[in-house]
């Protein structure tokens, strides 16, 4: 899997860091108790659990699409020591975020721009029916491999178009001439 950079990430919408986040992150198959902390749960098992946690995000290749997720949902007070996410602790994430907060408030927006969370949705398409086996099962019955194949560069077709209907239509709007 590509690893993705902090740098990437901050310029990266919400769909498609969630979605590198779901296809990629090491803690997919782990216990998911491990990155919180219980109620009276004492410092020393707390401190074992936590460096568990934060040994598997070190690691993790996706972990700057989930740092940057964890800081654009809120995630970590700055007072409460209770999850590990991306490898960092609340308090860590807090301080994070508020160092961080015009940049943030920026992705925020840019995160609910209407059209280019389409354009997000449509690109995470295109990219898992690329990565898709075209022999599949249609109303119970296997299509002929040249069928599903056929049906499947017809949908990648589709999805192309769609992306680039919306790439032209926004580059109109923001002033791009035709390209030399």
């Amino acid at each position: 899997m590509h690893r993705m950079t902090s740098t990437q990430a901050r310029h990266t919408r919400r769909a498609v860091l969630q979605s590198t986040v779901d296809a990629g992150a090491r803690c997919a198959t782990a216990d998911p108790d491990l990155w919180f902390r219980a109620d009276d749960e004492s410092d020393a098992d707390w401190q074992t659990r936590r460096t568990t946690a934060q040994r598997i995000c070190a690691g993790c290749p996706v972990r700057a699409a989930c740092e940057e997720l964890a800081l654009r949902n809120g995630d970590g007070e700055p007072d409460t020591d209770e999850l590990i996410r991306a490898g960092y602790t609340g308090p860590e994430l807090a301080a994070v975020r508020t160092a961080q907060a015009v940049r943030l408030a920026a992705a925020a927006e840019a995160d609910r721009d209407t059209e280019g969370r389409q354009l997000d949705t449509l690109t995470t398409e295109l990219h898992d029916a690329l990565a898709s086996n075209p022999d599949r099962k249609e109303a119970g019955q296997r299509l002929p491999s040249d069928r599903a194949q056929a049906a499947q560069n017809n949908r990648l077709r589709v999805l192309a178009d769609q992306i680039r209907q919306i790439r032209t239509a926004r580059r109109a709007r923001a002033g791009w001439g035709v390209a030399a």
